[in-house]
């Protein structure tokens, strides 16, 4: 788990304050800096069959569910090999195969597919599950109590992950709805809601293992309200003149992974040095991999054209021209 929260922060500074900045990546950047622990502590523990559908801000779903940082960096410095074939940068990126639905940007749109998805395993009946992150501003839209109602009544196999960063953009969440907790909208739908500390992996990944153990037992979704803050703008063009300076210093206080690296070597399971071997080698994995994409070519225009309507040749069906593992990684 630090590896990949290490990795997170690493690979987004990249994105957001090198390649962005140089021009190699152009729209809109979006990074989950001081909230990585959500997705950490969520996905590491799903199997083979099982679901998660990421928002813009969980880069360690995908690589913990198998997408290589050459495929990620292709994508978003918009590459003809990337996954999306240079069509779209950022996060915008799924694989059936490795169980990763695309983000839909209008974020709340993304549970009713949740719920979708999560019908379809029930169906099956193979004890699959899925995940769908979203932010606390994501909440006040109509389609996610839809969906909440949708998956109680159901008892759909599906676990709510309310990314609360305390900004809607610039929104605060007083200003956002009137309840203390958004946990308690769970049981306002027939689930089980929970607060959880969004910095801290262990806790994250024990509230998720729990809501994974309920949907695997046929007893429906469960609502999580993971609490964090957002320790950038809402994108690279945002400075964040919003957001008190006192705000970002208590919780620079938090950040997850100085949380996890102080419980690690506390309790002697990692040293000062191993930790430096771990940031090495993810140093080096993201220098071949932005190498590697910023060798590889830019979409040919005409291509925009192909696969608008996908038939019996669709290349959309085609593989990854990225290299890629034989199998998503895993936690055991």
């Amino acid at each position: 788990m630090l590896y990949y929260l290490k990795l997170t922060r690493a690979a987004e500074e990249r994105i957001e304050r090198v390649l962005y900045r140089q021009g190699k990546i152009v729209g809109g950047v979006y990074v989950g800096r001081g909230q990585e622990a959500i997705a950490v502590g969520a996905a590491i523990q799903l199997v083979e069959g099982d679901v998660v559908l990421p928002s813009h801000r969980d880069f360690a779903a995908f690589v913990i569910r198998g997408f290589t940082l050459k495929e990620i960096f292709c994508n978003w410095m918009g590459r003809a090999n990337g996954p999306t074939r240079g069509r779209d940068n950022t996060l915008h990126l799924g694989d059936m195969g490795r169980g990763v639905i695309p983000i839909i940007s209008h974020l709340g749109d993304t549970c009713p597919v949740a719920c979708g998805v999560a019908m379809a395993l029930k169906q099956r009946g193979e004890g699959r599950v899925a995940l769908v992150h979203f932010g606390e501003g994501t909440t006040s839209r109509g389609d996610v109590h839809e969906a909440m109602n949708w998956a109680a009544v159901m008892k759909l196999p599906v676990i709510f992950i309310c990314n609360n960063n305390a900004y809607a953009y610039s929104t605060p969440t007083e200003k956002q709805y009137a309840v203390k907790d958004l946990a308690v909208r769970g049981a306002a739908y027939g689930m089980p809601g929970a607060k959880v500390d969004g910095n801290d992996v262990l806790a994250v990944y024990s509230a998720v293992a729990e809501a994974i153990r309920l949907a695997r037992a046929g007893r429906g979704p469960s609502f999580l309200e993971c609490r964090t803050f957002r320790m950038t703008g809402h994108s690279a063009h945002d400075m964040a003149e919003y957001v008190p300076d006192k705000l970002f210093a208590e919780w620079q206080e938090k950040d997850p992974i100085g949380l996890l690296e102080r419980k690690l070597l506390s309790s002697r399971i990692l040293t000062r040095e191993r930790i430096h071997e771990i940031e090495k080698t993810i140093e080096k994995e993201i220098d071949d991999a932005v190498a590697f994409a910023d060798s590889s070519p830019m979409p040919e225009g005409p291509t925009a054209l192909e696969d608008a309507y996908c038939g019996p040749k669709c290349g959309w069906e085609k593989t990854s021209l990225v290299p890629s593992p034989s199998s998503v990684v895993r936690n055991n």
